[in-house]
């Protein structure tokens, strides 16, 4: 009986210690395991922390990523703005680029984001060019014509202007990667791993918050 008594006397003092363990925030070192950004990024709102998942339909690591995002996404208190936006790193993705905001601009984007990515990677469907993508979209039931003149309209073409020049100032390097609130930078292998990754993007919000 006693030593039953010390056998879980034991194993409550070990799930304690490694409660009290998890409850302690990570102590993550810039330069290690993120960056600052290049040069300090424009946030749309002063009141919240903006959150920036820089990705690409063509890449796989995006596409596997997707699910754990989403659940991520889930836990972002009421002050974070999360938004993702396509990097833009050769020509082919200043195309999937302008889908991706023309989608968004005309309400299709849950409609086409999982499927674009599904066609890419599962279905192995080569969809770089304008016409190729024009082709998809009609495939998913939304008019080519209406969806191909958002494409190319000025509200569009300022978004995929504003996703390259982020691309090219924030001091990424690949995606996916993160941005937060405009001033660090982090990807899952400066982090460490996928789970540190999100803890690493957790520890620079709340860093952001103290400001």
């Amino acid at each position: 009986m006693m030593k039953l008594m010390k056998t879980l006397a034991t194993g409550l003092f070990l799930g304690l210690v490694s409660t009290a363990a998890s409850a302690v925030p990570m102590n993550f070192v810039e330069g290690t395991h993120y960056f600052p950004t290049t040069e300090k990024l424009a946030t749309p709102d002063d009141n919240k922390i903006e959150v920036v998942e820089m990705f690409s339909y063509t890449c796989p690591h995006c596409f596997k990523l997707e699910p754990e995002v989403a659940a991520w996404k889930k836990t972002l208190p009421e002050n974070v703005h999360f938004v993702k936006v396509p990097a833009i790193f050769r020509d082919s993705w200043l195309e999937l680029a302008k889908v991706y905001y023309a989608a968004e601009a005309m309400g299709d984007l849950d409609k086409i984001h999982s499927k674009l990515f599904n066609a890419i990677h599962v279905e192995k469907r080569r969809l770089t060019s304008e016409d190729q993508l024009l082709d998809f979209v009609a495939e998913q039931g939304i008019d080519r014509d209406a969806f191909k003149k958002t494409m190319n309209s000025f509200s569009v073409k300022a978004k995929v202007k504003k996703a390259l020049v982020m691309s090219q100032t924030s001091g990424i390097t690949g995606v996916p990667s993160f941005i937060v609130n405009g001033e660090y930078r982090t990807d899952a292998s400066t982090a460490g791993s996928i789970p540190e990754l999100f803890q690493v993007v957790n520890f620079l919000i709340e860093k952001s918050s103290e400001k």
